[in-house]
């Protein structure tokens, strides 16, 4: 299973930390790995505000998710270097300054970077794998389940996510969705370049039935 890193250039808006979410779940989904999805998405959640809190609303930042090794990384990159996240002893009924304790909580690994143009908060994440792109020893319906739900979730929302961030990351969903298919066909003997043309007629077909006025 290839694993390739991605990232997303947005505005640290509160109003996009949902849309990460959704993005986040359905690549990890798609990786094999649903079984980080809560965790992973909570530290996005908590990086992006942090961002939002420290540095200010519409910061240009971005979300990079990557392997290294068998740990699932999550990076935000942000412009500002002064504004270091810290822990801070928060009591259990407050309602701020508890960000970079649940990141370390739940993480196994998290840290910061300086870089000459950004600073870049990390956490990592262990995962069942033996390999960067071996799969982890689960029942193998959970890629096509992944897939099943996020087809089910948008007819149910009855509406494309219009997010400039749910857009570009879904697109690179529908890619990779695309790619294992291929994958499956030539695992099963099949022409690859066939079923592609079979598929663009059926497509062009279903545009035209669309267009063709009654």
């Amino acid at each position: 299973m290839s694993r390739r890193p991605w990232d997303l250039h947005f505005l640290a808006e509160s109003e996009e930390v949902a849309a990460l979410r959704r993005v986040l779940r359905v690549h990890l989904g798609l990786w094999g790995l649903d079984e980080l999805v809560d965790t992973a998405q909570l530290c996005v959640s908590e990086l992006v505000s942090n961002v939002i809190t420290h540095v200010g609303p519409g910061t240009p930042t971005i979300l990079a998710v990557s392997m290294k090794g068998t740990r699932l990384r999550i990076e935000v990159h942000d412009p500002d270097a002064r504004a270091l996240p810290t822990l801070v002893s928060a009591g259990v009924n407050s309602e701020t300054g508890r960000g970079m304790s649940l990141v370390a909580f739940t993480s196994d690994r998290w840290g910061v970077e300086i870089l000459a143009d950004r600073k870049v908060t990390w956490c990592e994440f262990s995962t069942g794998l033996t390999s960067p792109n071996g799969h982890v020893p689960v029942p193998g319906v959970t890629r096509a389940e992944a897939l099943l739900g996020f087809y089910s979730a948008a007819e149910r929302s009855g509406e494309a996510d219009r997010s400039r961030v749910g857009v570009a990351l879904a697109e690179e969903a529908v890619i990779d969705v695309i790619a294992d298919l291929l994958h499956w066909l030539r695992a099963h003997g099949r022409d690859a370049d066939e079923a592609l043309d079979r598929a663009q007629m059926h497509f062009e077909a279903q545009v035209g039935a669309v267009d063709r006025p009654t």
